[in-house]
């Protein structure tokens, strides 16, 4: 198993994040909230991650946040491989008001990528 998140894993297509919003199913587990939507025709799971500049004004802290959900997700984004083929587009939102620490983001994903359908 790789533990790498490689630039075809990456959400940045505009009509997928669109449907994910107007389409997509979320589940919450503070600090996070993961929106996710099973997309055929896509050739693997695709994931994008945000943090609002409502609650984190300087670009430094929304930047670190982004950078501990990716390393949270590339460590455990092995669970998401038994989805007997499946695809889909995961959008990970920063829900918290202030900034957590990696054990409270790993934990929060975990969980999220645990209550992932099959």
């Amino acid at each position: 198993m790789r533990f790498t998140f490689q630039k075809h894993e990456k959400l940045k297509s505009r009509k997928t994040i669109g449907a994910l919003f107007s389409e997509g199913k979320g589940i919450n587990k503070f600090p996070l909230r993961m929106i996710y939507l099973h997309i055929e025709g896509q050739e693997s799971i695709k994931a994008g991650f945000s943090v609002p500049k409502r609650n984190f004004k300087l670009a430094v802290s929304r930047n670190r946040i982004k950078r501990l959900m990716r390393e949270a997700y590339r460590l455990h984004k092995n669970k998401l491989k038994p989805n007997n083929g499946d695809n889909f587009a995961l959008l990970f939102l920063y829900i918290g008001r202030k900034e957590c620490d990696f054990s409270e983001i790993e934990k929060a994903m975990t969980v999220l990528l645990d209550k992932l359908p099959e």
